[in-house]
């Protein structure tokens, strides 16, 4: 199999599990219209989740079907947006591009002292694009025992960050789970994410 025919049934793959994780009553015609693939293809990939215990599904009356993420889907779907992001050749541009978007969202709102929540290459895109606009990287969350990263702070616990406007997930190998535990301990401070990292919240939209 080819590079370009592994990473093009990994991204059908995410899709369909970020698909289902957003809304459980889909139908296989519904989810093939969201995924934009033939209904023959997506009835395939919905039958190759479930026997690999990603994807389960219920009977929605009248004689339909809903489907719902397992546990293992949910940890199938943060391993396979790692391994879809650094195997694309677009990740840098798109990367970049999204958190340019989200950094003049957050200046338009008066968002001037942002926390990164993750390290590695999307952190360090972050901190790129930060540098451009009128902001402050002023930590970034991880349990990493380091004190620093890119000469920024690097803080365990959320219940440290001081005078921060908002939170940009960056985890690029668990970033559901860094969004869902951030928005579970921390009311009032803004959380998002790009698009790229697939992460849904309870109002389906791309962070809180």
């Amino acid at each position: 199999m080819s590079n370009k025919t592994a990473d093009s049934e990994t991204e059908i793959t995410l899709d369909l599990l970020s698909a289902v994780e957003t809304a459980r009553s889909h139908s296989q015609r519904g989810l093939a219209r969201e995924l934009g693939v033939a209904l023959g293809l997506t009835n395939a990939y919905i039958r190759r989740c479930v026997k690999r215990g990603w994807i389960k599904a219920t009977h929605a009356p009248p004689n339909r079907y809903g489907y719902y993420l397992t546990p293992k889907g949910f940890s199938e779907k943060s391993r396979l947006t790692a391994r879809y992001l650094r195997s694309s050749f677009s990740f840098y541009r798109r990367a970049r591009n999204e958190l340019d978007d989200l950094l003049q969202a957050l200046v338009a709102d008066g968002k001037k002292r942002i926390a990164l929540a993750g390290r590695g290459e999307i952190a360090e895109i972050a901190m790129l694009c930060a540098s451009q606009f009128p902001v402050e990287v002023v930590a970034i969350l991880d349990p990493a025992n380091e004190p620093s990263f890119m000469g920024v702070p690097v803080l365990a616990d959320p219940a440290a960050l001081k005078q921060v406007d908002a939170i940009i997930v960056t985890d690029m190998n668990s970033g559901q789970e860094t969004h869902d535990r951030l928005v579970a301990e921390i009311d009032a401070i803004p959380i998002s994410a790009p698009r790229l990292l697939r992460i849904s919240s309870p109002s389906g939209g791309a962070g809180r």
